[in-house]
């Protein structure tokens, strides 16, 4: 089973993501994964808010249920 990374292994990727962007670009790339976060949740959010509207658009076109008595 995988486990969570720990402090240590947070320390060695931060460190390889230093050395390939370097210190200059780490605020671009970090501020560009930010960017995308926030977008990625925005367009969560707008589905969610969809998702109910469809739900009862679908139960409106099914057919009606008949009554377990028989009536008609």
């Amino acid at each position: 089973m995988i486990r969570p990374p720990g402090p240590m292994e947070l320390g060695i990727i931060l460190l390889i993501i230093l050395i390939i962007f370097g210190a200059g670009k780490l605020p671009q790339v970090a501020g560009s994964i930010g960017k995308g976060i926030r977008e990625f949740r925005r367009a969560k959010e707008g589905l969610d808010e969809e998702s109910p509207t469809k739900g009862a658009k679908a139960s409106d076109d099914a057919e009606p249920t008949r009554n377990k008595s028989g009536d008609n």
